[in-house]
């Protein structure tokens, strides 16, 4: 079968001959290779949705004969970065010999734990509640995904007929039924009363395809998804859709400040239960649909799909706020939006006692995940920034699959009870108690400032360690943009950003809290590590000199300060800010007036934020390094050279010159500064505001008293 990129408009060839070569006669090689690409095209499918499958012969371990196995996609992961650690293996017999106990729909959860005595390979991961509607199915290849062209017409309110009219018999439909044991049977009896199909549409949920080989396999789900796509696109009037724009969107940088603005008070509603981070996009399909004039009649009907529903909850909030509105005033956007936050959560407690059963998990965070305001953007809150990214992700297929649903026939939403049976299946709850407990930070935000090298750097990778988002930021773009690829390799795209910062900037400071906003929502900590030496007699000392050191260290240390509490005050969540001061800030030394003095000025100004900042639970303290010279741009030039003079020393002898002065006689490195960090701001120092933590071997001198 030759099929090249050019037979597809509407969704990616990826399959490379060679490479698939490569792999001949390993199937499970092979499905992990279709997977992988199958999961790049997110018009395929969404992060985490669908679940993928073949079926090989192995010998049994126990027996020595020849066996049936399918492997499968196992529970929680992501087809487009599977590997074979996250498959599940089952003896295929021992999976449909399930029949025999099975005792009716009812009872279908319990046969998730018999999932287990299938297993055939040790090392599986847990199977998922996808396993039987693969294992029931006869194919040596089977492709389940969630393409928003597919689910456009299984959420239609025709969806049944114009399957059958488009694929001319050769796509079964199923009725929307929850995934499990018995949606699993339905496929096979659908199957079995239509021999020879290519594929069934399951109702608002998605599609089910296959092939003999991992290749026909591929190509029949592209081909399918194609088709429907193609047909959408036949029936779309670009001027109609959405019933036409209601309104238009604000132009792009005006879109960006006014998201800017109002995202860490949204943060603020979001978090009333769970500290949330969150996201922005104004994406021109997101843009089209909330200046629509079909918004206030579709966003409350909610998505279909239930792995949309998921990451979405039951509906969006929509903002009733001028798009070109004055939101200054965080005082009076706070009242503004106080009542349509109660009504959402009164909406969605309402939703939970209605539909709960008598044995439902308690309700969970009522506050909404999407946000919509017209005319600039969509927001999403989640307990970090991946989930957050993937529920907009998940609301845009959303969207497309009402676009294409309204433009064939009307579009149709999951009935509430069943919608609240995915949200609060006992299967799903468990699946969440099986989580990993969040680390110390996360939910939070931090913005470390000087953070692309030395003390600022290492910081940013321990809060990132421990679970933070972390604005990095340099006044120096060449070392700002290492530190990024340094980042980028470490931890992905969800867990930093990046600015130009320098403090002395009003601008840049701007710049950097905008950049927080839109990429996380807020900020919680602010960490103030930029900086500079001079070493110099007092005679040497120049004007210049005086006022760098204090731009940089003091004016520098109180406007990034001020834009840091300006944004912790609209989200009302408290937060932390972090000077990094010196040892110097409390002992006198030769030929350091300048750099001395500013650094008591710090220390000092950092007792009088305080002092001011106790009352909004924003706490602020002061680690004290001294000598920190690895990864440092403070020591690359003159400042070595002057402390060297100044102690008598060469600058080589630096390093084990400070060591050996100090009590404990050891070397102070970046990482020792970022664990002080952590230590006021891990949680166990939550009521310690004012404080002076030396970290600097131990220098009686510097002692605090």
């Amino acid at each position: 079968m030759s099929v090249t990129t050019s037979t597809f408009k509407h969704v990616s060839y990826l399959w490379n001959e060679a490479t698939a070569a490569s792999m001949a006669g390993d199937e499970v090689a092979l499905l992990i290779y279709r997977s992988n690409l199958l999961g790049a095209d997110l018009r395929l499918t969404n992060y985490g949705g669908g679940n993928t499958s073949c079926k090989v012969t192995s010998k049994d371990p126990l027996t020595g004969k020849e066996t049936e196995v399918m492997w499968i996609k196992g529970s929680g992961g992501d087809i487009g970065t599977l590997k074979k650690s996250g498959l599940a293996a089952l003896y295929v017999d021992r999976l449909r010999s399930l029949t025999n106990v099975y005792r009716g729909i009812q009872y279908e959860d319990e046969m998730v734990d018999l999932f287990n005595h299938c297993i055939f390979d040790l090392a599986s991961k847990a199977p998922s509640i996808d396993t039987p509607l693969h294992g029931f199915l006869p194919f040596k290849h089977i492709d389940h995904l969630h393409p928003d062209a597919a689910i456009a017409i299984a959420a239609a309110k025709d969806g049944k007929k114009i399957t059958q009219e488009l694929f001319k018999g050769t796509i079964g439909w199923v009725e929307w039924q929850r995934p499990g044991f018995d949606l699993g049977l339905k496929l096979k009896q659908c199957l079995d009363e239509n021999p020879g199909i290519r594929g069934i549409m399951l109702g608002s949920h998605g599609l089910f395809t296959w092939g003999d080989t991992a290749y026909e396999s591929y190509v029949n789900t592209l081909e399918v998804i194609e088709a429907c796509a193609e047909y959408i696109e036949s029936k779309t009037k670009k001027e109609t859709t959405f019933g036409g724009a209601r309104i238009q969107a604000l132009p792009k940088e005006t879109r960006l400040s006014q998201a800017a603005l109002l995202a860490p008070v949204l943060r603020g509603f979001c978090s009333s239960h769970t500290r949330m981070v969150g996201h922005f996009t104004d994406d021109d399909r997101v843009l089209q649909f909330i200046n629509s004039k079909d918004l206030d009649r579709l966003a409350p009907m909610g998505t279909s799909c239930p792995d949309h529903f998921l990451r979405t909850k039951i509906s969006p909030l929509v903002l009733a706020i001028a798009p070109d509105a004055d939101l200054s005033d965080a005082k009076g956007l706070k009242e503004q939006l106080a009542a349509p936050f109660e009504a959402y959560r009164k909406l969605y407690a309402d939703y939970y006692n209605t539909c709960k059963h008598p044995n439902s998990p308690a309700m969970r965070d009522p506050n909404p995940v999407v946000i919509l305001y017209p005319g600039v953007g969509m927001f999403t809150f989640a307990k970090d920034k991946q989930t957050a990214r993937v529920a907009a992700e998940f609301y845009t297929n959303a969207i497309n699959v009402m676009r294409g649903a309204e433009a064939i026939s009307s579009y149709t939403s999951l009935p509430h009870q069943e919608a609240f049976n995915i949200e609060y299946w006992l299967l799903e709850e468990a699946k969440l108690q099986r989580m990993p407990k969040p680390k110390a930070l996360s939910g939070r935000v931090a913005l470390v400032t000087g953070s692309a090298g030395g003390i600022g750097k290492a910081i940013a990778q321990k809060f990132a360690d421990e679970g933070a988002c972390v604005i990095i930021n340099d006044n120096d773009a060449k070392r700002l943009e290492g530190a990024k690829e340094d980042f980028q390799k470490k931890y992905g795209k969800d867990v930093f950003a990046t600015a130009v910062l320098d403090v002395t900037s009003e601008q840049d400071i701007k710049n950097a809290t905008t950049v927080a906003a839109l990429a996380f929502g807020g900020v919680d900590i602010v960490v103030n590590c930029a900086g500079l030496s001079i070493s110099k007699p007092i005679e040497d000392h120049t004007e210049k000199d005086w006022d760098i050191l204090y731009d940089v260290l003091v004016k520098g240390q109180f406007f990034v300060t001020q834009a840091g509490v300006e944004i912790m005050r609209k989200q009302a969540l408290g937060g932390d800010v972090l000077n990094i001061v010196s040892k110097n800030g409390l002992v006198s030394g030769p030929n350091n007036a300048g750099y001395g003095s500013a650094k008591a000025a710090q220390l000092h100004l950092s007792r009088l934020n305080a002092a001011e900042l106790g009352k909004d639970n924003i706490r602020v303290n002061v680690v004290n390094p001294d000598a920190v010279i690895s990864d440092s741009k403070i020591w690359e030039g003159a400042w070595a050279e002057g402390r060297a003079k100044a102690y008598g020393v060469t600058v080589e002898e630096l390093p084990a010159y400070y060591a050996k002065r100090t009590l404990l006689n050891e070397i102070i490195l970046p990482e020792d500064i970022a664990n002080a960090c952590f230590v006021f701001v891990g949680g166990l120092l939550n009521k310690s505001t004012g404080n002076v933590l030396n970290v600097d071997g131990g220098v009686a001198m510097a002692f605090v008293r």
